[in-house]
């Protein structure tokens, strides 16, 4: 598991250093040369598009979204993982539906494609449906380890510290 979510960690890490790259060498030609990056706008709302789904897929893992703690602190480990189960599990319910709707805009692309160098816009829409798509499965087991980790993700808070403690 750890080497899948390395996986996921790494893939939303290139697209975001793809969309530094692009824009500083788009700026850079810009500044020295007077000349722009072919697609270079659309390149990047494109590349942005992907890494949101892919990063969305390893902080749901790890319970790590932006969050209000105030009554999950005050809980005991029961409650906190009660709490965690249900979070988890509208995480997933909001999430199977927008990967879905995702796949559904990918084979409804058709010929579409960027103004400039005319790339096709289904294969940057399928790149971020498989990371919607890793959402889900990451959700899935995420509530799959909070269902059989009765209490452990509460005592330790190893969800919410980004993964299980090292050991055997």
């Amino acid at each position: 598991m750890h080497r899948f979510l390395a996986a996921v960690e790494t893939t939303a890490a290139v697209f975001l250093l793809l969309i530094a790259l692009l824009t500083a060498g788009n700026v850079l030609l810009r500044d020295l040369f007077s000349i722009q990056i072919p697609d270079w706008f659309d390149g990047t709302k494109l590349l942005q598009g992907i890494a949101l789904f892919w990063g969305i897929a390893l902080a749901t893992y790890r319970g790590s979204h932006i969050c209000v703690d105030v009554a999950w602190e005050h809980l005991r480990a029961p409650g906190r993982r009660l709490m965690d189960l249900f979070a988890t599990a509208v995480t997933l319910a909001f999430l199977a539906p927008l990967a879905w709707m995702v796949w559904k805009k990918v084979a409804s692309t058709g010929t579409q494609a960027t103004m400039d160098l005319r790339l096709p816009m289904t294969h940057f829409y399928a790149v971020a449906a498989l990371g919607a798509s890793v959402a889900v499965l990451l959700a899935l087991w995420r509530l799959v380890e909070l269902w059989r980790d009765h209490g452990a993700a509460g005592q330790s808070g190893w969800v919410r510290e980004g993964g299980p403690p090292d050991g055997p």
